[in-house]
C-alpha cells in the first residue's frame, strides 16, 4: 500500500473510531487489508512533504487524548453514523482529508470545535492516535506490520499508547 493510502486507511479508522467510539484494536488491525488489496481502489497522489513531516511531528499528549476521547463518546451518545473512507482521488493535502471528514456530517465540525481542535489538528491527532496503534500491534503480530508505514511513526506516541493501553482500549471499545 503507497503512504498515502496509509493515511487514507488511517484517517477512516479514525472518523470511524470517533463517529462510533468502539473499534477494537483488532479491527483497526484489519480493515487496511481489504482496502490495499481493492483493485479499484485509486491511491491519491503523495502528500506535500510537509503534511508528511507534520503527522510524523505530531505528538499525543493526556490533554489531546482526553479532548479526543471526549469527542469520541459524545460522537457516539450524538448517534454521529460511521463515516466513509475518504475519496482518494480527492485527497491531496491533510487539508483535503479534514475538509472531507467535516462534510460527511454537519455535526463533526461542531464537535471538533468544542473539544478546541482545528480540523487539520483534529485529523492529525487522529492519524497519530491511530499509526502509534498499529504500531503498539504490529509489535505484538509481526505479521500486521504490512500495514504501517514505519517512518510515519512517532516514538513518542508508541511510547504513549503503551503507557495508556486501558483508556486505548476503552476508548476503542466504545467505553
Amino acid at each position: 500500500m503507497v503512504a498515502s493510502g496509509r493515511v487514507l486507511v488511517a484517517s477512516r479508522m479514525a472518523v470511524i473510531a470517533l463517529a462510533l467510539g468502539s473499534v477494537s484494536l483488532a479491527h483497526a488491525q484489519s480493515a487496511p487489508a481489504p482496502v490495499a488489496a481493492a483493485p479499484t481502489q485509486v491511491a491519491p497522489p503523495s502528500l506535500p512533504q510537509a503534511d508528511k513531516q507534520q503527522i510524523k511531528q505530531y505528538k499525543l499528549t493526556d490533554d489531546v487524548f482526553g479532548r479526543l476521547s471526549a469527542a469520541t463518546r459524545e460522537a457516539r451518545a450524538s448517534g454521529i453514523p460511521p463515516q466513509m473512507a475518504p475519496d482518494a482521488a480527492k485527497v491531496h493535502s491533510l487539508d483535503d482529508l479534514a475538509n472531507q471528514a467535516m462534510a460527511a456530517d454537519p455535526r463533526i465540525p461542531v464537535l471538533v470545535k468544542k473539544y478546541g481542535f482545528t480540523p487539520r489538528e483534529f485529523m492529525l491527532a487522529n492519524i497519530a492516535l491511530m499509526n502509534a496503534i498499529m504500531a503498539v500491534q504490529a509489535r505484538a503480530d509481526p505479521s500486521l506490520s504490512g500495514n504501517l508505514n514505519q517512518t510515519w511513526v512517532n516514538a513518542d506516541n508508541i511510547r504513549f499508547v503503551q503507557a495508556h493501553q486501558a483508556e486505548v482500549q476503552a476508548l476503542l471499545s466504545g467505553q
